[in-house]
């Protein structure tokens, strides 16, 4: 008996684990059945490769072996998983001009510097700082940092957003690279490569966020900074609108499944269309830091509130639920 994905292999040519838990789709494949040359497992992860394409799978796999060639069979929801549901959804959201997908407008580059560094994090300047913008297409972090005079490098699972960070630079006269892949993988990127780490509210786009801070640990220079942002485990948790005058706790704190998505016709500052979101508990958004090999340095609770109190309103229930938090680490 099989799970609902399950694999079929030769074991004189492939090698796999018995329990292995594999990431994501690179590429979505038109029919369900492939056959697999070669099966690489590395560091926990299952790598399938065939001809030019690649697969990676996030589901606890189940393995059998009999005497056809290695094929890998896939039931059920056909790669419907975080990474291609998240990556269809950013596409879209660049399509429709989401707010969120919207490059960074002129004013933002008259000092480009205080514009992405309000809080000071960053010291008086950083010419020629190596920086990983993580998890942060879409034509602001980026272009941004490089007006600034870093050296960038943008990652994101997106094609759309990266491509308009792309077009951003372009038009501004600015050089920055461009890297498509998830935020837990970044083995294409060389380990003590980057000063700065900034990461932007994306880890609720992942079920696990240990793995992204250890790709981070990895990248990132001894004594190099980390600035990430993320949704409070409260901001996923209560409800989007008021019910009367009071809004409810409707999802369980040690949940590990997605957060039910919101309704195609609900809108919500705090919700992304069509994303796959997932509740992370303080001990591991902070804890899960501090494993990794980081120390927290500060702390902030970005102030969303305001007088617009007629609801639904961002800034009413922000007066109540602060959505973000953003920590300063340092790798040790």
């Amino acid at each position: 008996m099989h799970g609902p994905d399950s694999i079929r292999f030769d074991p004189a040519n492939t090698v796999l684990e018995p329990k292995v838990w594999v990431r994501h789709a690179v590429q979505k494949p038109v029919h369900n059945e492939f056959n697999i040359k070669k099966a690489d497992v590395e560091s926990g992860r299952c790598r399938l490769r065939h001809s030019n394409w690649s697969l990676i799978f996030q589901a606890p796999l189940n393995f059998m072996t009999d005497n056809s060639s290695p094929r890998l069979i896939l039931q059920g929801d056909d790669l419907s998983t975080w990474q291609t549901t998240n990556q269809d959804a950013w596409d879209e959201m660049v399509q429709s001009g989401h707010r969120l997908a919207t490059p960074a407008k002129d004013e933002l580059f008259a000092n480009p510097l205080k514009s992405i560094d309000s809080a000071g994090w960053l010291g008086p300047t950083i010419q020629g700082k190596h920086v990983l913008c993580l998890a942060a297409g879409g034509g602001r972090q980026g272009p941004l940092y490089a007006a600034a005079g870093s050296i960038v490098t943008v990652v994101d699972l997106s094609p759309a957003m990266l491509q308009l960070d792309r077009q951003v630079a372009a038009e501004r006269g600015l050089t920055l690279q461009t890297v498509q892949t998830s935020m837990d993988d970044l083995r294409m990127l060389g380990q003590n490569q980057f000063d700065i780490v900034i990461h932007p509210v994306s880890t609720c786009y992942v079920p696990d966020v240990r793995p992204v801070y250890e790709q981070v640990a990895r990248v990132l220079r001894s004594g190099g900074l980390y600035v990430s942002q993320h949704k409070q485990p409260i901001n996923l948790q209560a409800s989007l609108n008021p019910d009367g005058a009071e809004y409810r706790i409707l999802h369980e704190y040690y949940r590990t499944s997605p957060i039910p998505p919101i309704q195609s016709t609900q809108r919500s500052p705090f919700r992304e269309p069509g994303t796959t979101e997932y509740l992370h508990r303080w001990e591991q958004l902070i804890g899960g830091l501090c494993q990794s090999g980081f120390v927290v340095e500060d702390l902030l609770e970005p102030y969303h509130g305001g007088v617009a109190l007629t609801p639904p309103s961002r800034k009413l229930r922000s007066r109540f639920i602060s959505p973000y938090v953003r920590i300063k680490a340092r790798r040790k």
